[in-house]
């Protein structure tokens, strides 16, 4: 029977139109007004300095691919494996986020809160009974409480809406700790002082906002009698009078008084404060200005992306091998990597120059050289072999194994072999 166009839309699903009349009753769970699985930052979330660093660095570090893979015998990257756990870490993590929204929720809470449990919410099988199960979904909680075995976890449940305190077994959650735990998260380190001081200023803000303005006004004699306290109180009202008068605030004094600025001092002094601890944060870390503006050249972002991006990739992986992976898997040469795309930090052409200089040098194989760039091995005999292409082969006896030219003998007159 033929279809024509008119059938196919009426037979054609649409979500506002398709729909049982009835199915919003069946919507069950509490309502919010913004994403309640969303990481909220304990500490310094809306200190824009503190929230760019942990940004930029969440930001760098989930842009990583982190993979199930195979190895060799060696550790190197052989292959892909299509498994639920590569769902997770690259597609979707859990009805609610995405692999590298998950990822970055990793990162961004492990700079916050010091650790992290990243938590299978969906498995195969249960994680007490057996180490081999299949991983479906996964999310990230805050660790409440520490127990020899076991961790207390706040964890997003997504079938109630609500979160929830629960205990986990540590070895069957990922505990993934922040590697500069000392800089950022001990009470007396340097972020945490930075924070306490961001916090006082914004107090200071907020006051100096009000309708107060902390004067203090020397007046020219002294008011230790109740006739002078009462002459003093008349000028200050005067000139409280003169300011909400002013369409600017502006108010005058006599030549032989003074106004006396309290909040200033007490602000310029913070601000100096923040300025120092600021700095001293991006010193520890590693890190300078043109990294958080985006103008660092590639000799920057290269020591940046090796001392700090890295470290807390080496955390993560480390973390999900030994919860994720069972003993059988790890030695039938199952692994977790992490890739980073080396076309976003240099252009083609230098990464060809690199990959000719180490072939020609006889440092790396192809197939060496495609691994670390998170490449397939090729099949090709010659991809293993350590030489430099450009030269030729030799034989055992050190000649080279191009054609030699011929040498051809011919007979003189007198019978004689010559050349």
């Amino acid at each position: 029977m033929e279809i024509n166009i008119g059938s196919r839309i009426k037979k054609a699903w649409n979500a506002f139109f398709s729909r049982d009349p009835t199915s919003d009753y069946r919507i069950s769970g509490i309502g919010y007004s913004y994403r309640p699985d969303r990481a909220r930052l304990r500490r310094g979330g809306e200190r824009s300095i503190v929230n760019s660093i942990y940004n930029r660095i969440a930001l760098d570090a989930s842009s990583y691919t982190i993979e199930h893979v195979k190895v060799d015998s060696d550790g190197k990257f052989l292959s892909q494996i299509n498994s639920p756990l590569n769902d997770c870490l690259n597609l979707s993590a859990n009805k609610d986020q995405i692999g590298r929204a998950f990822r970055h929720d990793v990162f961004l809470s492990c700079m916050d809160e010091g650790c992290v449990a990243v938590v299978p919410v969906d498995a195969s099988s249960d994680p007490d009974i057996t180490d081999s199960y299949k991983i479906y979904s996964m999310r990230v909680g805050e660790i409440l409480e520490w127990k020899p075995d076991h961790v207390k976890v706040r964890l997003y449940n997504d079938k109630t809406g609500n979160k929830e305190d629960l205990w986990f077994p540590k070895r069957w959650v990922a505990v993934v700790e922040n590697p500069f735990y000392s800089v950022m998260n001990e009470p007396n380190s340097t972020m945490s002082r930075l924070i306490r001081k961001l916090s006082l200023l914004d107090i200071v803000d907020e006051h100096a906002s009000s309708d107060k303005l902390d004067l203090i006004i020397q007046v020219p004699y002294t008011i230790k009698s109740p006739a002078k306290q009462k002459f003093a109180n008349e000028r200050r009202e005067e000139l409280e009078r003169q300011m909400a008068a002013s369409k600017y605030g502006i108010g005058y004094i006599d030549s032989t008084e003074h106004v006396i600025q309290l909040n200033r001092p007490v602000e310029n002094n913070l601000l100096k404060q923040i300025e120092y601890l600021t700095n001293q944060v991006l010193s520890e870390l590693g890190m300078t200005t043109e990294i958080l503006n985006g103008t660092a050249d590639e000799k920057i972002m290269q020591n940046y992306y090796t001392r700090i991006v890295e470290p807390f990739l080496d955390y993560f992986v480390d973390a999900m091998r030994r919860s994720f992976l069972s003993p059988t898997a790890r030695s039938q040469g199952q692994s977790i990597m992490y890739f980073r795309d080396p076309f976003k930090l240099m252009p083609i052409s230098s990464i060809s120059d690199v990959a000719n200089s180490l072939k020609r040098n006889e440092i790396v194989t192809t197939n060496e050289f495609r691994q670390a760039i998170g490449m397939k091995p090729s099949k090709d005999e010659k991809a293993d072999e350590l030489r430099n292409s450009n030269m030729p082969e030799t034989t055992n006896a050190g000649n080279s194994k191009e054609t030699q030219p011929t040498v051809k003998e011919e007979t003189n007159q007198n019978g004689e072999m010559g050349l």
